[in-house]
């Protein structure tokens, strides 16, 4: 009878414990001595219901079972969960420790996970949900003794660019100090850590401490890729033939939400050419970065006073503060755009007048991807210009992958694949309750219907489809509702 396999080791646990007998006595004895430092609830490791502990080698076992059991690999960065060395007696250890004590034990854990044949890890940090607020702060400190009383702070204002602010860095540089940008110039990109990884065969690259990345996209991301052809094979068992050639070729996609390229670079490798909006300037420089990494070209139009740049140039790797390709300039005209989420919006909650940009000369261009940093709202008046300029510009997919919900622009959706003739789809992104997906399928429903009589021009969109991607809180479903419309025919 063979041997069961021998419990491989945890490769964390494996760094800690001899970096735990090298420190002095002296240290795992103070812990001892103070038993509030231990027996509290553990986030890492097992229930700590046992017997209260009694010596040195007990802490230590305490110290080995509540260190991170899980990570994840973003070379060069190593990223532990949230909570990681918040159980004691964990919190007390490290506030004694030395910085040069702490050091060594974060390039234990590093050297143990790095991979064998690859460069080594060189970044850890700790992981934190995306807050769906900015902190607020006040521009004064408020005069004690002023007769009225104090005024309530401004509400928080909302996340929008969905910036990491609590990811906490343990070892290596993450962002150099460097002199403040000038108001309305880019950030330095050279002087933050980038990290890079692999999904479903597509390169993504981002710098953490600036944009966020969903690794839970990862399903989805593999849905499109299986579940959809390019343009040549864009049909559905609903849709009656189309007419022959290029009357309505549906050879474009539209992100609406592209972020670093979680769903634009499904699409690009589909085939499709991709038309993508992003306001955060890290998010967009993270896509140019990964689309040059898997080999598409792309064009970015930013604000006015920022460098817009057509590169399909090749990445190097060779550093992980690597700075850009070589690049081209073009820009936007005057307008908003600026990228930073809080004034892209008029007082009555309209979209500001986009920059000037001559739409046939930008898509006229050789590139795959097109990146808009701007916001989204622009989207539709942009297609309307580039039509009317005598692009073509059929429209296959239209992704719009914002959480909570993306209802914001799904009108605007529905306008550019409709309008551009031809069958299409629409992917609705948004959290819906587990017992209200049907009722919620059937109020989208509605409103496709509503708007298919109001164009007056022959369109049917029908919810086909509804994808629970993965649960975003309790009884709570991120769900993408794909909706497949079929445009007025063209002339035969």
């Amino acid at each position: 009878m063979s041997r069961p396999p021998k419990k491989r080791e945890n490769s964390i646990r494996t760094a800690i414990t001899p970096w735990l007998e090298s420190l002095p006595r002296t240290l795992t004895a103070t812990l001892t001595a103070q038993p509030d430092t231990l027996g509290g609830p553990s986030t890492n490791g097992p229930p700590t219901n046992g017997p209260p502990t009694n010596g040195p080698a007990d802490t230590t076992q305490q110290l080995l079972d509540r260190a991170p059991r899980r990570w994840v690999v973003y070379e060069p960065m190593v990223l532990l969960p949230s909570g990681s060395f918040t159980s004691q007696p964990w919190p007390s250890l490290l506030a004694l420790l030395t910085a040069a004590q702490k050091d060594t034990l974060w390039t234990a854990i590093l050297l143990a996970l790095s991979p064998p044949c690859r460069p080594p890890l060189t970044h850890l940090a700790i992981n934190s949900a995306i807050p769906l607020h900015q902190t607020a702060s006040s521009e004064s400190e408020p005069d004690p003794a002023a007769p009225a009383p104090t005024p309530a702070p401004p509400p928080p204002k909302e996340n929008l660019l969905r910036s990491p602010s609590g990811l906490l860095p343990l070892h290596g540089v993450f962002t150099r100090a460097t002199p403040a940008p000038a108001a309305n110039n880019p950030p330095d990109f050279r002087a933050s850590l980038w990290v890079h990884t692999k999904q479903n065969g597509i390169h993504q690259t981002w710098a953490p401490t600036h944009t966020m990345f969903s690794r839970g996209n990862i399903k989805e991301k593999a849905r499109l890729l299986s579940a959809f052809g390019g343009p040549s094979s864009l049909s559905h068992p609903a849709a009656a033939p189309g007419p022959p050639g290029p009357a309505a070729p549906q050879t474009h996609a539209i992100d609406l939400y592209a972020g670093i390229g979680y769903f634009t670079f499904c699409y690009a490798r589909l085939g499709f050419r991709v038309l993508c909006w992003e306001l955060n300037p890290w998010s967009v420089e993270g896509l140019r970065r990964g689309a040059a990494r898997n080999g598409w070209s792309v064009r970015v139009v930013g604000p006015s006073s920022s460098s817009s740049f057509s590169s399909s140039s090749s990445f190097s790797s060779s550093s992980s503060f690597s700075s850009s390709s070589s690049s081209t300039s073009t820009a936007l005209g005057t307008g908003d755009g600026d990228g930073d989420g809080d004034g892209d919006g008029n007082s009555d909650g309209t979209a500001p007048e986009p920059g000037a940009v001559d739409m046939g000369a930008v898509l006229r261009g050789p590139e795959q991807i097109v990146v808009f940093q701007e916001d989204n709202r622009h989207a539709a008046a942009r297609i309307r210009a580039a039509r009317a300029a005598g692009v073509e510009l059929g429209v296959g997919h239209v992704n719009c992958g914002l959480l909570p919900s993306s209802a914001g622009v799904w009108r605007d959706a529905w306008e550019m694949q409709a309008r551009g003739g031809g069958a299409g789809w629409l992917h609705l992104h948004e959290n819906v309750g587990v017992d209200a997906v049907e009722g919620r399928k059937g109020e989208i429903q509605g409103l496709l219907d509503g708007w298919c009589r109001e164009g007056g021009r022959g369109e049917e969109a029908r919810v086909e489809h509804v994808e629970l991607v993965k649960t975003f809180a309790p009884g709570v479903w991120h769900c993408v509702f794909d909706v497949f419309i079929t445009g007025p025919r063209a002339a035969g």
